[in-house]
């Protein structure tokens, strides 16, 4: 053997480095693992009392001490699902019309730009949403919406308030979309500079070699990006508690007020005590594990759809 190799080997400093890195990785685990933990004991009270069907149950009335998740569940689901179908597009839009079309410059300026949106309070965010977005959507779009031929739909029924889903779906899209540009400009590119110059070489337009020489690259960072959004979306709390109306139901209308899980948690937690302060506890323990499965689900669907990339001119 190599005696430099011997000497590495026996380092002492490649021991502490390794031990250090070993600590910190399993640090993110323990965190994790107390987190829970505490969860889990904390909301024990709500769990004797309601069992499993407070997961399933759609009443929430804390006058009679009546007791369910499914509402919040909901509402979480629904506006981090608007959100991210609003924010993916835009956000991969934007990363694509940076990296390129834009000229270098504009790229570096637009890109700090959006960049910065991501450094704003989510209080600001709730704020602007309720004195601007909501007004201007109250006079300007939603009519347009139910005059057209869409406004037969159940979902954009009833009467805007101006605090509802539809509002919160919006703000969450505005919040999330720096964090889908920023991600997506830096996966695309990261894409090889030798895949776009044959595809243009071959006689492709530019639409065709960004759809077949770069989407395929760069397609599971692009959805490791919308899935973080996702993620934050399901768990944006100041901003939503401001905009949303905080109404515990199974809304069918856009147009509606509702809550969700984080809202309920940040409007009621101040002022708890005994059996709510427990269900609040247990909500928190099932926002967690949504955030958890939503990740694990991202992680998946990286692995099914990871491999070699299959770009080219299909004839």
């Amino acid at each position: 053997m190599n005696p430099l190799k011997r000497l590495r080997r026996g380092n002492p400093g490649d021991a502490l480095f390794g031990v250090v890195a070993v600590l910190f990785g399993l640090s993110i685990l323990a965190i994790m693992a107390g987190i829970i933990f505490q969860l889990w004991i904390q909301s024990s009270a709500a769990r004797q009392e309601f069992g499993w069907g407070f997961l399933w149950s759609t009443e929430y009335n804390p006058q009679t001490d009546e007791y369910g998740a499914l509402v919040f569940v909901y509402g979480t689901l629904v506006t981090a699902a608007i959100a991210i179908l609003l924010a993916g597009p835009i956000g991969v839009g934007i990363a694509a019309y940076l990296v390129e079309i834009a000229p270098p410059a504009l790229n570096r300026f637009v890109g700090f730009m959006v960049e910065l949106l991501a450094a704003i309070p989510s209080i600001v965010y709730g704020i602007w949403g309720f004195f601007v977005l909501a007004p201007f959507l109250r006079e300007y779009v939603v009519p347009v919406i139910q005059a057209s031929p869409l406004g037969w739909l159940p979902i954009f029924g009833g009467t805007f308030f101006g605090p509802t889903v539809f509002t919160a779906s919006i703000v969450l899209a505005v919040m999330i979309l720096p964090t889908v540009a920023a991600v997506s400009r830096d996966v695309i590119g990261a894409v090889p500079r030798d895949q776009r110059e044959g595809m243009l070489a071959l006689g492709a337009t530019r639409w065709e070699m960004f759809r077949w020489a770069v989407l395929p690259y760069a397609r599971n960072g692009v959805l490791g990006a919308i899935i973080l959004g996702l993620g934050r979306a399901a768990g944006e709390t100041m901003a939503v508690t401001f905009i949303i109306g905080n109404k515990p139901q199974i809304f069918t209308s856009l147009f509606d007020q509702g809550a969700t899980i984080a809202s309920q948690i940040a409007a009621q937690f101040p002022e708890a005590g005994g059996i709510l302060l427990s269900v609040l506890i247990e909500l928190g323990l099932v926002l967690f594990v949504i955030t958890i499965i939503i990740n694990a689900g991202a992680r998946l669907l990286v692995y099914l759809l990871s491999g070699a990339p299959k770009g080219g001119v299909r004839v």
